[in-house]
């Protein structure tokens, strides 16, 4: 069942997201009835752009955003390029993810897409349901300030969205997403001062040894990863990312 979800769950989530631009009535045309050969070719062709585009627009929906950006900054503060490689940050990203959005996943499933396939619900009604669960977990992490700004660039909705009833897609994901960056470069801030305070030390060592020639960086690397792994900071970060949705 598990299987399943995964593999449709984006797909009816995409056409959710989708319905912003298209209204929900609409999507009842995606089995092309009583229509001509040249419409069902574009509505094929919509189907198949929606279904491309479904992981990216399941990931805008989800926590991804602020994980992987934190492991960015993380691996800036340590002094690292090219290690832990981004395939490598991204998984870990997705992993965590996974973790944190499992319920949210759960209940998609539940209430929208397994009556849809099952043929117990139209197609409106589950593109409601699936995208339900999704903007009650982006509703609980986006700035109010940062959904009211986004109200205040389109007319007609500026009256709507500072109450945090029901804002339209087009603009709770993109303050979600907003404020998902800030907050991640707000906890990139605090995991960059204790390594920050690192090369500072280093730096001032070098100093007063007299060898000005001498890289700090260079120097502070090998102390920031001891410093990091005494600290079990992958297990810390991971466990202080994921506690912060629940």
């Amino acid at each position: 069942m598990r299987s399943r979800a995964s593999i449709a769950l984006p797909v009816l989530l995409a056409v959710s997201l989708a319905a912003g631009v298209a209204p929900a009535q609409d999507l009842s045309l995606a089995l092309g009835e009583d229509v001509s050969l040249t419409g069902l070719s574009l509505q094929l062709f919509a189907v198949v752009a929606l279904i491309g585009f479904a992981p990216g627009l399941l990931i805008m929906a989800t926590c991804f955003p602020f994980i992987v950006t934190v492991f960015s900054i993380l691996r800036q503060a340590i002094g690292l390029q090219q290690s832990p490689p981004n395939m490598l940050i991204i998984s870990v990203a997705l992993v965590l993810t996974y973790y944190v959005m499992d319920p949210v996943f759960l209940e998609a499933w539940q209430n929208g897409l397994q009556p849809f396939l099952r043929d117990e619900m139209p197609a409106e009604t589950a593109v409601a349901e699936v995208f339900e669960p999704f903007r009650v977990f982006m509703m609980a992490r986006t700035d109010p300030e940062t959904l009211a700004s986004m109200a205040d660039l389109r007319a007609g909705t500026s009256a709507v969205v500072p109450s945090l009833a029901d804002p339209p897609k087009s603009v709770l994901i993109p303050a979600f997403l907003l404020s998902e960056m800030s907050n991640a470069f707000q906890v990139g801030f605090l995991i960059f001062l204790p390594f920050l305070i690192i090369d500072l030390v280093v730096a001032a060592v070098l100093m007063s040894m007299g060898m000005m020639m001498v890289p700090p960086a260079l120097v502070a690397l090998p102390f920031k990863l001891a410093f990091f792994a005494v600290a079990n900071g992958w297990t810390l970060i991971s466990q202080s990312l994921v506690a912060g949705y629940f």
